[in-house]
């Protein structure tokens, strides 16, 4: 399994190699977020690699993210995401 930090976001699906992995939120903590633990569908061998996709709906009490839209980036294109001061692409 697989534990990652949330901060009020709505998680609706989530898959470990396109299979579903189950999921749930464990206890809210007042300032450090919700953990996510995610139960992967199938053990993992030492050194294999899983790509973890989560599908999910932020807000804008969902303080840990921060979006910019499309046209708010340099290509205009596509919306981007901040997470924590780490950049993800969307």
């Amino acid at each position: 399994s697989q534990v990652l930090d949330t901060r009020d976001v709505q998680v609706f699906k989530v898959t470990v190699n396109g299979q579903d992995a189950q999921f749930a939120f464990g206890e809210k903590h007042s300032f450090k977020g919700t953990p996510l633990e995610i139960t992967f569908p199938y053990e993992l061998r030492r050194g294999q690699e899983a790509i973890v996709e989560i599908s999910f709906e932020s807000s804008p009490q969902s303080s840990a993210l921060q979006w910019f839209t499309p046209e708010q980036t340099s290509g205009k294109k596509h919306p981007f995401l901040f997470s924590q001061c780490q950049v993800e692409f969307i």
